[in-house]
């Protein structure tokens, strides 16, 4: 049985899905997981998909970063995440 891939690498692939348009693929790959920058890119799914409230209830379970940065552009905010990611993987 193979091992589960680390958070980050599935975040990683479900901001690349976001990058090309594909909400759904990222949905499926993030709507498991349980962590602040899983939930912004949750929160950024239903933002694209154009569910206003549930995108919301994401940023708020995300916490202060990712409400900070909800009105920022989608591009703007998957980068930002990826740059979390790249820091956290340094430490």
């Amino acid at each position: 049985m193979a091992a589960a891939a680390p958070e980050s690498d599935v975040i990683a692939r479900a901001l690349d899905c976001l990058a090309i348009e594909d909400w759904l693929a990222a949905h499926a790959l993030v709507q498991e997981l349980d962590s602040p920058l899983a939930y912004w890119v949750h929160a950024l799914v239903h933002k694209i998909e154009g569910d206003a409230h549930n995108s919301r209830y994401w940023y708020q379970k995300a916490g202060a970063t990712a409400m900070g940065s909800s009105a920022r552009p989608i591009k703007a905010q998957i980068a930002e995440i990826r740059q979390l990611l790249c820091t956290a993987e340094r430490s």
